[in-house]
C-alpha cells in the first residue's frame, strides 16, 4: 500500500514590488530618504536584476532597512536570504526570527514556513503542534501549501489527532487550487478509501492531474504507479470518462493561466 506522504516544501520565491512604477534612481532617491515601501522595491531589484544588476548583498541591505522598520514583506524576503544565504551566511535561526516577524503581521507564506521550521526542527526546535499552529495561520488565508501538509498532518497524526476525513478537506481545498502533492494525496485517498469511500475514479482523475504536476520524482514515479494501478478496477468506460476529466481539468486551468 502506498502512503499518502507527499509535503510541500517551503516556499522559496520572494515577495515583488509593491509598485513598478518608479525607476531605479527615484528608488534609490526615496529608500535613501528612509521609505520602506521604497527599501523594499530597491531589495527585489537587487536581488533580481530588474532594471540594475543583481547584487545579493545590497538586496539584503535595503531588505533589512525596510524590515527594521516593520515592512512584513521584506521582513519575508529577508528570511529567504537567511534560509537560503543569498548576501548572508546561511542561518537557519535568523531565517525563522524573520519569518516569525512577518508572520505575526498576517503573511501567509511566512506563516507556512515558520510552521514548515517547525515541523522539521530548521532554526527553531521541532514542535508539531506550533507547526499546525502556523500552518493553520496559513491555510485559512488560502495558502495552498500550507492546506496540504495541514491535510498531512491530520492524515499522519502528527501535532493533531489523526483524522482522514479532514485530512481530504485540506488536501481538497489545495488540490482545487492546483498544488501536485495535495493531488497526489488526495488521489491516494481515494485509491485506499481513508477519510472517503473507495473510488477508483476518483483516484484515477487526481492520481492523473498530479503526475503532470510539480513534483519531486521520486512522489511522480508513485503517483504514476498508483494511477496505473487504479486502471485496473475501471471499466473502458469508466477510464475514458475518468481520462476525459483530465484533459478537461487541465484544459481549464491552462486557460485561466
Amino acid at each position: 500500500m502506498l502512503a499518502a506522504d507527499s509535503i510541500c516544501q517551503p516556499c522559496v520565491c520572494s515577495d515583488t514590488y509593491v509598485s513598478s512604477a518608479q525607476s531605479i534612481a527615484e528608488l534609490k532617491k526615496q529608500a535613501t530618504a528612509g521609505d520602506a515601501i521604497a527599501q523594499f522595491n530597491l531589495g527585489v531589484a537587487y536581488e533580481f536584476g530588474e532594471g540594475i544588476p543583481k547584487d545579493a548583498i545590497e538586496a539584503v541591505h535595503w531588505y533589512r532597512k525596510a524590515s527594521n522598520q516593520g515592512y512584513a514583506s521584506a521582513q519575508f524576503n529577508l528570511g529567504l536570504m537567511y534560509a537560503h544565504g543569498k548576501g548572508v551566511p546561511k542561518d537557519d535561526v535568523e531565517a525563522a526570527r524573520w519569518y516569525r516577524k512577518a508572520a505575526d503581521q498576517g503573511v501567509a507564506s511566512a506563516q507556512f514556513n515558520l510552521g514548515w521550521e517547525y515541523d522539521f526542527g530548521k532554526g527553531v526546535p521541532k514542535d508539531a503542534v506550533e507547526a499546525v499552529r502556523w500552518y493553520r495561520k496559513a491555510a485559512d488565508q488560502g495558502h495552498a501549501s500550507a492546506q496540504c501538509n495541514l491535510g498531512w498532518a491530520y492524515a499522519q497524526g502528527n501535532g493533531v489527532p489523526k483524522d482522514a476525513v479532514e485530512a481530504v478537506r485540506w488536501y481538497r481545498r489545495a488540490a482545487d487550487q492546483g498544488d501536485a502533492d495535495a493531488q497526489f494525496n488526495l488521489g491516494l485517498a481515494y485509491d485506499q478509501g481513508e477519510g472517503v469511500p473507495r473510488d477508483y475514479a476518483e483516484a484515477y482523475f487526481w492520481l492523473g492531474i498530479s503526475a503532470s504536476g510539480k513534483l519531486d520524482n521520486s512522489v511522480q514515479q508513485k503517483a504514476i504507479k498508483a494511477r496505473d494501478l487504479a486502471v485496473s478496477h475501471l471499466t473502458p468506460a469508466d477510464l475514458s470518462q475518468a481520462q476525459a476529466r483530465v484533459s478537461i481539468w487541465f484544459a481549464e486551468h491552462s486557460a485561466s493561466k
